[in-house]
């Protein structure tokens, strides 16, 4: 078998069951993309190392997955944990292939039925509730804080894998002589977040995945 590459964007199908053979819920998951034949291999393990280590730190809740593309970091969230009643994949080009990872997925786990909705949406237009938790693999550039901005007004729980950095901006020139643009624009992010009253917690998805690794996710404190 030819070297898998976990980044690539080439799309998986059935020629790939065979790599997914074991009965986690990883590889199950997987297994049904596969059957969706249109997701981008590299979607699948973003989504995956996201979703999980939010779910280590945030329970329950609506999950409201923004700039959601296929809608899949919202059905591991609730295939994680099944206490979150419900979940909305909102991105404003919503794929016509979203549906066909959805049904897969409804394939295998009937739970699901009802419980996952898309809207056709700005990150801005969704109502959001302190029982919400937020997340995000992947808002380009100031899209990130606008999700940020969106879930700290209202106190909601939140994680992001943030891309496409301004590094033109005053946040990414602040520290350019000490660190890395990016870097720089989400340690600021960190900040202010905590100048809001939010515990913070920084961590990096597996290597290998993306370029852009750093995720962010925080909740009010106390």
């Amino acid at each position: 078998m030819e070297t898998f590459s976990l980044n690539a964007r080439g799309r998986l199908t059935d020629y790939d069951l065979d790599r997914f053979p074991d009965d986690t819920l990883f590889h199950r998951i997987a297994r049904a993309v596969c059957h969706a034949g249109c997701l981008p291999r590299k979607e699948l393990y973003e989504a995956w190392e996201v979703a999980r280590r939010t779910r280590r730190l945030f329970r329950g809740g609506r999950v409201v997955d923004l700039a959601a593309g296929h809608g899949l970091l919202a059905h591991m969230m609730l295939l994680l944990d099944d206490s979150s009643p419900c979940g909305i994949a909102v991105d404003p080009q919503l794929p016509a292939s979203g549906m066909k990872v959805h049904e897969a997925l409804l394939a295998v786990w009937p739970r699901l039925a009802g419980r996952v909705t898309f809207s056709s949406a700005s990150a801005t237009a969704i109502d959001l509730e302190a029982e919400d938790v937020v997340v995000s693999s992947h808002g380009c550039g100031s899209l990130t804080d606008v999700i940020l901005d969106r879930a700290s007004s209202v106190g909601a729980k939140v994680a992001v894998l943030p891309c496409c950095h301004d590094l033109d901006s005053v946040d990414g020139k602040k520290f350019a002589s000490w660190m890395d643009g990016s870097l720089a624009i989400d340690v600021e992010r960190a900040h202010r977040l905590e100048e809001r009253g939010y515990r913070v917690w920084t961590q990096t998805i597996a290597e290998g995945i993306t370029a852009k690794a750093r995720l962010l996710l925080a909740a009010p404190a106390g």
